[in-house]
C-alpha cells in the first residue's frame, strides 16, 4: 500500500469502528425503556465522566497547562451538542418513533456534514461527490419507505414528535462533527485521545446538573432491582463502548481523513444501528432494508474513490 493510501485506509478503519460502537446507542433506549431519555442520558454521561477522569488523571498535571479559555469553552459547546443535547433528543426519538425511523433520520448526517465540508479550503469539489451523495440518499429513501410505510400502533402525534426529536438530534450532531473536526486540526499540542477524554470529563460535569431534575422523579421507587440492574448496565456499557471507545476511534479518523470523507464514515453508524435493531427484533432485514444497506455501503466506497484522484495499487 502506498504511503498516501495508508492514512486513508487507517482512517476508514477507525471510522467503521466508531460506527460499530455508536450503533449501540440506538438500541439502548429500547433496552432501558423503563427509564426516561433524560435519566438514561444523565446516567450514561456521569459514567462517561468518571471513566474519562480515571483515564486522564495520571496525565492531568502535564495536560492542564496546555488548555486555555478557548479550549475549555469549545469543550463545553462540543459536550452539549455532541453528547447531552444529541442523546436526549435521540433517545426520545427511539422511544417515540422506533429504531428504524431514528436511524433513517440520523442517516442524513453524511449528506449534511459532506455538504458543509465541501465549502472548506482544499476539499474535494462537490460535483465529484455527486455519486456518493446520490447513493446515500437512495439508501436512506429505501429505509424511509420501509419505516414510515409500516403499520404502527403508536399514535401519530408520538411518531411526529419522535421525528422532530430525530431532526433536532441530526442538527446537533452535524454542528458537533464539523466543529470538532476543525478543532482537532488546530490542536497539535493535544492528542485526539486526550481531547476525547477531556470532552468526557466536561460532559460528566454537565451531566451532574442534568441528574438533579432527571432523578427527582418519585416514580423511580417503583422500579425493581432487575430493572435498575439493567439500567446501570446499559448506561455503563454506553459510557465505555460508545463514549470512550467510539469517540476515541472517531477523533483518530477525524485527524486522518478530510471533513468531506468524515461525512461518509458516519454511514457506518446507520448500518450498525440497523444491524443491532434486526438482532434485537430477531429478524432478517426486508428486501428494502437489504437494498438500503447495499446502497449505503456503495456510497461509502464512492466517497473513498472521490478522494483518490490518481488510482494506485500498492501490490
Amino acid at each position: 500500500m502506498s504511503g498516501h493510501n495508508h492514512p486513508l485506509a487507517l482512517g476508514i478503519g477507525f471510522g467503521a469502528a466508531a460506527g460499530a460502537a455508536w450503533g449501540f446507542v440506538f438500541l439502548a433506549p429500547e433496552l432501558a425503556r423503563d427509564f426516561s431519555p433524560l435519566q438514561l442520558s444523565a446516567a450514561r454521561y456521569l459514567a462517561y465522566g468518571l471513566v474519562a477522569w480515571a483515564l486522564i488523571a495520571p496525565r492531568w498535571r502535564t495536560l492542564a497547562p496546555r488548555l486555555g479559555r478557548p479550549e475549555w469553552m469549545a469543550l463545553v459547546r462540543l459536550s452539549l451538542l455532541g453528547n447531552i443535547v444529541y442523546y436526549v433528543l435521540l433517545a426520545n426519538a427511539v422511544q417515540l418513533g422506533g429504531v428504524a425511523m431514528t436511524s433513517l433520520v440520523i442517516g442524513f448526517l453524511p449528506v449534511a456534514v459532506t455538504l458543509i465540508g465541501s465549502q472548506g479550503h482544499g476539499a474535494v469539489p462537490l460535483r465529484r461527490l455527486a455519486l456518493t451523495l446520490a447513493l446515500g440518499v437512495a439508501g436512506i429513501a429505501c429505509v424511509a419507505w420501509q419505516a414510515l410505510g409500516m403499520p404502527s400502533a403508536a399514535p401519530a402525534a408520538h411518531r411526529l414528535t419522535g421525528f422532530l426529536c430525530a431532526l433536532g438530534a441530526l442538527a446537533a450532531w452535524t454542528a458537533y462533527a464539523v466543529s470538532n473536526s476543525r478543532w482537532l486540526v488546530r490542536l497539535d499540542h493535544v492528542s485526539s485521545h486526550d481531547w476525547s477524554l477531556l470532552t468526557g470529563l466536561v460532559t460528566g460535569g454537565l451531566a451532574l446538573l442534568l441528574a438533579v431534575p432527571a432523578f427527582m422523579d418519585s416514580s423511580l421507587s417503583d422500579h425493581t432491582g432487575a430493572q435498575w440492574g439493567r439500567f446501570i448496565g446499559v448506561a455503563a456499557g454506553m459510557a465505555v463502548v460508545a463514549s470512550v471507545l467510539g469517540n476515541a476511534f472517531w477523533n483518530r479518523a477525524s485527524r486522518l481523513l478530510p471533513l468531506t470523507m468524515i461525512g461518509q464514515m458516519i454511514l457506518f453508524e446507520t448500518l450498525f444501528a440497523l444491524l443491532y435493531g434486526f438482532l434485537w427484533e430477531a429478524r432478517w432485514p426486508t428486501a428494502l432494508e437489504a437494498l438500503a444497506m447495499v446502497l449505503v455501503s456503495a456510497s461509502v466506497l464512492a466517497g473513498i474513490s472521490a478522494h483518490q484522484p490518481v488510482p494506485e495499487h500498492g501490490n
